[in-house]
């Protein structure tokens, strides 16, 4: 009864998309109330986030004031340091005066890259290389706010403020401040009505520098499902969720020093918040209900006349598509009209393609079979033409005329192997060069070699498929090479037998690779120019590819590489 509307993509659904406009016409007093609750809510919300966040800024405002000025003095006080750059003791003696007229630091100092303080105002040295998180300093340099509990040399708990600056030379140090925690105590504003019951500060790290508890109550009232470092980077922000052990809280979150230093204040629930949210949810319930049970009515009423009928029609289509069969059987009784006309016109329509497609595939099979009839010709034609060739060659008076008309019978054969070879394959587009190949020299080899010639021949032929255009300035290219080699082929001096060695695999993706080697009897010859490399190096060009010839060892050999044409969809004989 539900098929339709839960199966598939059910937002693209007809019902769901009819349901959506039959809930704008049934509930439209319903959405008004809907709409009005949720924006008296999301205003009411809204402006306690808004207060929650303002009472979150001020009582952070001291905090805030110290902050920036102390980053504002560090970066004067960077620039000021260079001056005394070379004299440390001057340096020390400026930061030390500094300090004093201030009042508000009980530590400042210039620390350089290699960690080691010598500008500060408590004068001396001091090494801070090995200090925890330096290093990890030195890759990002930032402003930072540290706590240091202990303040060994301020001796009393402070938070370390930590400027970079950078002169023309790039990155210089840090300008340290280091602000007691007794001056924050001192000045904080006189608590105001409304004020938080929980104010703590933590750093871009995630890490807390100052909290107006103590750390066991700090850590209990910190949110269990999101992290310090989680809030980091985030403008002002409200959320509501439990503590550690449970409690609900609510969060407010400012930035104190962007990037730097951000202010949370913890809340617990008003029960007035608690009793507005119910209100809102049972004013909220009595429309939706009804808007339910319009969406029943109307999903079961659409389901039954439309949806189930159009399934049913689509899966017709869809084995139409799959195994090209007319349905046979209608969509039922209780059809309507418009349906029951769309099924008649969807099987004329597929009975019409499955007609046209029989008369293709004759088509596709007469033009096979003729074009495997012009091959077999053509083979025929190109073997009769080879056998008057032998009746010229048997009655030519010279020895050169005879080697003429045998190198041309040899090409004529070539060609008649291709041809013979697309007759007799089933996809007419490609062919097996491999087994070309290996027929053709074969072949040539019988007609070249007789029994007792006692030449070692090393064969070696992959299964490679080609285009067929290319396949016939390939045989005639290796017809030529075959007969090259057989003219200066020899036993070489070293001893042993005559050598032929053929190799045509793949030499790198896409690519193959047409090797013949032959040994010869003494120094390698001049170069050659006859019709052969002529020929070698024309069909070489046809194929797009190249050819290498090298002697070495005793030993001649010619090496084609050419790409393969990509692979084109084949035409089958049916």
């Amino acid at each position: 009864m539900t098929g339709g509307f839960l199966d598939g993509d059910v937002f693209r659904g007809l019902a769901f998309r009819i349901l959506v406009f039959l809930t704008l016409a049934l509930l439209p007093f319903g959405l008004i109330a809907v709409f009005q609750t949720r924006e008296i809510a999301r205003q009411a919300n809204s402006n306690s986030e808004l207060s929650l966040l303002a009472l979150t800024d001020q009582a952070a405002s001291a905090e805030r004031s110290i902050f920036q000025e102390a980053f504002g003095a560090a970066e004067a006080l960077s620039a000021l340091t260079q001056l005394y750059a070379s004299d440390a003791r001057a340096c020390s003696s400026f930061l030390s005066a500094y300090r004093r007229a201030v009042g508000l630091y009980s530590f400042i100092s210039y620390l350089p890259p290699d960690g080691i303080v010598r500008c500060s105002s408590a004068g001396g040295s001091y090494d801070f290389s090995d200090a925890p998180g330096f290093a990890r300093e030195l890759e990002n340099p930032r402003r930072q706010i540290t706590a240091n509990p202990s303040g060994e040399i301020s001796a009393e708990p402070v938070l370390v403020l930590s400027q970079p600056f950078f002169t023309r030379a790039g990155f210089a140090g840090f300008i340290t401040m280091s602000v007691p925690l007794s001056v924050f105590s001192a000045g904080m504003a006189t608590p105001l009505d409304g004020m938080p019951a929980h104010l703590v500060t933590f750093n871009a790290d995630g890490k807390i520098v100052r909290s107006d508890r103590t750390d066991d109550v700090t850590k209990v009232d910190l949110p269990a499902d999101k992290s310090l470092q989680a809030l980091v980077g985030q403008e002002s922000v409200v959320f509501q969720s439990t503590n550690t052990i449970g409690e609900a809280r609510i969060y407010a979150v400012v930035p104190v020093v962007p990037d730097v230093a951000y202010a949370m204040s913890i809340w617990r629930p008003d029960e007035m918040e608690e009793s507005l949210q119910q209100s809102i949810g049972l004013s909220l319930a009595l429309p939706v209900i009804m808007w339910l049970a319009s969406l029943v009515v109307a999903f079961w009423s659409l389901n039954r006349l439309a949806v189930r009928h159009i399934k049913k029609l689509g899966r017709q289509m869809r084995h139409f598509a799959f195994n090209r069969r007319v349905p046979r059987t209608t969509l039922g009784q209780g059809v309507p009209r418009e349906l029951a006309e769309i099924q008649n016109s969807f099987v004329r329509m597929a009975d019409s393609i499955v007609r046209d497609e029989a008369a293709l595939e004759d088509t596709l099979r007469d033009k096979n079979i003729l074009l495997k009839e012009v091959h077999h010709r053509v083979k025929n034609n190109l073997q009769l033409i080879s056998s008057i060739m032998n009746m010229q060659i048997r009655r030519a008076e010279s020895d050169d005329a005879r080697q003429v008309l045998k190198r041309l019978q040899e090409r004529i054969l070539s060609l008649a192997t291709v041809h013979k070879n697309l007759y007799q394959t089933e996809n007419l587009d490609r062919v097996d060069a491999g087994k070309l190949l290996e027929e053709i020299i074969g072949e040539l080899l019988a007609m070249g070699l007789s029994a007792s010639a006692g030449v070692r021949v090393t064969q070696h032929y992959a299964s490679i498929q080609m285009d067929a255009d290319d396949a016939a300035p390939l045989t005639l290219m290796v017809s030529e090479a075959l007969t090259n080699a057989l003219k200066y082929l020899g036993e070489p001096e070293s001893g042993g037998p005559a050598r032929l060695d053929i190799t045509f695999e793949m030499s790198a993706e896409n690519t193959a690779c047409f090797r013949i080697a032959n040994s010869t009897a003494g120094a390698q010859g001049s170069a050659g120019t006859g019709l052969g490399t002529q020929l070698i190096s024309a069909f070489t060009r046809q194929l797009n590819g190249t050819v290498e010839v090298g002697y070495q060892q005793q030993e001649h050999w010619l090496e084609v590489r050419f790409p393969l044409r990509e692979r084109v969809k084949g035409t089958y004989d049916f």
